[in-house]
């Protein structure tokens, strides 16, 4: 049996002044979707998406600085901010010439892609979104930690800590999942992921990641004005047994945004893992209807 789905080609770029990693599929003058991946994984998490959806669609996968395959500088060395992150992001899109675009956003891949969307609104043609908060309803107490964290770093270092331990990645993976679909979730996921953090200074980086994300909630008002004002095509794919960002979260989208299409599947945070077919046929079906 021949497979005749797209094959991703992996690809670099520098930006100002680093190199970052992205995965490319699908024909340059199709519809574009951006892709952005969330903590603690990469475009590593989109690896089956990609084919599934580039025979009709071009797709960009990038891993965010310090991320996946892309530079990693120390903290000393690079400002490690979700504002930066968005920069880089935004650059990247930019010098390869895609000018509107699809913006698929899961984790720290929301503050990112709706910053670029809330400052942008006239070039996102729709958010597809997965387990990406926006909203206060989303944190459940998984979060407690962190948010001590930015108030206090110093007392509540270890604790945050903790969040980048192997046994947390994992956690975050098999979490939530089915006792059935728990046969789909590939142990390099969390495997590559933690190799990656455990690179020297990289704890580091995360660390300050965290600290930021109070910045991102700062601005929720701003996004959910966005989301008021400009009424983007959205489609939503959370996990209801989600405890990172709960499905309260994916609910809240509702109250600015009525015409959104809600799925809450029975899967954790990384739904694409456990219910990754069924993402990419509501996101093709999605897409369908919202480019006719």
């Amino acid at each position: 049996m021949i497979d005749n789905k797209p094959v991703a080609q992996h690809r670099t770029a520098t930006v100002k002044n680093r190199k970052i990693f992205y995965r490319e599929a699908g024909d340059p003058d199709a519809p574009a979707i951006v892709l952005l991946h969330g903590f603690p994984a990469s475009s590593h998490m989109f690896r089956n998406l990609i084919p599934d959806l580039a025979d009709q669609y071009h797709i960009i996968a990038p891993d965010h600085i310090g991320f996946g395959f892309s530079d990693a500088p120390s903290v000393d060395d690079f400002e490690y901010s979700f504002e930066n992150l968005t920069a880089h992001t935004l650059e990247l899109i930019e010098q390869l010439g895609i000018q509107n675009f699809a913006l698929y956003i899961q984790d720290y891949g929301a503050p990112i892609g709706l910053r670029i969307a809330s400052r942008n609104p006239d070039r996102v043609t729709a958010l597809l979104v997965q387990s990406g908060n926006a909203y206060l309803e989303g944190f459940t107490s998984f979060a407690d930690t962190l948010v001590a964290y930015t108030q206090n770093r110093q007392d509540n270092e270890a604790g945050a800590r903790e969040y980048l331990t192997a046994a947390k990645t994992r956690w975050q993976y098999t979490h939530g999942v089915p006792a059935d679909r728990m046969y789909r979730i590939a142990p390099e996921t969390w495997t590559l992921d933690q190799a990656l953090m455990d690179r020297p200074g990289n704890k580091e980086v995360q660390l300050q990641l965290f600290w930021d994300y109070q910045f991102n909630i700062a601005l929720y008002p701003e996004f959910q004005e966005y989301f008021r004002k400009h009424q983007p095509s959205t489609l939503i794919t959370w996990g209801k047994n989600d405890e990172i960002f709960g499905a309260a979260g994916a609910r809240a989208y509702k109250r600015d945004l009525p015409d959104a299409e809600l799925h809450l599947l029975d899967a954790g945070h990384f739904a694409l893992e456990s219910h990754g077919s069924e993402i990419a046929d509501l996101i093709r079906n999605f897409l369908q209807r919202t480019f006719a």
